[in-house]
């Protein structure tokens, strides 16, 4: 019986979700049953059809007695604002999407609980480490899920991307310390001209016209699934104005001397060997474009690799941060789902 999942927050992610798998042979274990989004159905649906980023939508969508059709599979549509707000029970959930980005204290998580959802998956970090029972790369630390879990994040794009990296270096050379700048696609919390959208005033300047520097949780989120590296991890973000793929400029220092040849090497091996479907190498003269719509977590760009001395290295990171992670999300999903009790 396939996996019963609604999604709660229709925007970025979670139009990707639905439509990575629509895309994926999952969707034979998969069954999106439910969304929730306060916006209005005909404008969820043409959404859905025409996007700017990732092209038409791969199959028939419509608006039939109240439900989003795709492909002639009812989806129930509901449009509130807050958890209690659906009755979560009467869908007969197996995995709530949380893909809203409002929630992300376990207190406000727990509403959703409350109000009939037995499981949700986040596309967002837990406020805390507290706030949410595991924290999850997939191809990373997803075995760990024991199938009793309710509240798991999907940790965030960015982690998505650069925890596997990280580890595998760690592992062949020694990290001694890390600092990472992304360069992070302009999202919806950015105004198109300069306005009054947000409380960081740097968030208040034109997406379009400026590259802007803004608060990042990343060494956080690597310091939960990296501990080792804890205090010794430090990141910022710089929005850049492209619609969408991100890039993460890494600088590492080592504790065993190497080159750089060595270090691509050596991620060749381990991409090849244990992470055939979320890292990817590449030795191509890349722009950030040629890499919207990939589904890795990260594709390393070889031709990037830099060292200063024998301890100080450089590396160039790039990843589509919507398509990649909605694809993680997707397969930590069904994942999860395998480890539930049988119906």
């Amino acid at each position: 019986m396939p996996l019963r999942i609604a999604i709660n927050g229709y925007g970025r992610i979670g139009r990707c979700f639905l439509r990575a798998l629509h895309e994926s042979p999952l969707r034979e274990e998969i069954s999106v049953v439910a969304i929730n989004e306060p916006a209005d159905i005909e404008s969820m649906a043409y959404l859905t059809r025409f996007d700017s980023t990732h092209g038409r939508f791969p199959g028939a969508v419509d608006v039939r007695d109240g439900h989003l059709r795709i492909d002639r599979h009812e989806i129930i549509v509901s449009h509130a604002h807050e958890p209690r707000g659906v009755d979560w029970r009467a869908l007969d959930l197996d995995l709530l999407i949380e893909a809203s980005g409002r929630y992300a204290l376990r207190q406000e998580l727990n509403a959703f609980v409350a109000a009939g959802c037995p499981r949700l998956l986040l596309s967002h970090p837990g406020h805390g480490a507290g706030d949410v029972d595991r924290t999850i790369v997939f191809g990373s630390n997803h075995e760990s899920l024991k199938g009793d879990e309710r509240l798991v994040s999907a940790a965030s794009c960015t982690t998505n991307a650069i925890v596997p990296v990280l580890s595998i270096l760690d592992a062949e050379f020694g990290i001694d310390h890390a600092l990472m700048t992304t360069l992070h696609s302009v999202m919806n919390d950015q105004p198109p001209i300069d306005g009054y959208h947000h409380a960081d005033l740097r968030r208040t300047r034109s997406a379009m016209q400026s590259m802007i520097p803004v608060a990042t949780g990343l060494a956080r989120g690597v310091a939960r699934l990296l501990p080792r590296l804890a205090e010794r991890v430090e990141a910022k973000a710089i929005r850049v104005p492209v619609a969408n793929v991100s890039a993460i400029d890494l600088v590492l220092t080592l504790t065993r001397p190497t080159s750089a040849d060595d270090i691509n090497t050596c991620l060749r091996r381990a991409v090849n060997a244990g992470f055939p479907g979320q890292l990817a190498c590449t030795d191509d003269p890349h722009a950030s474009v040629d890499f919207n719509h990939s589904p890795y977590s990260a594709i390393i760009d070889m031709t990037q690799t830099r060292m200063s001395g024998p301890l100080l290295a450089n590396l160039l990171i790039w990843f589509d941060n919507e398509w990649g992670f909605a694809n993680r999300m997707l397969e930590l999903a069904a994942f999860w789902g395998r480890r539930l009790p049988a119906r």
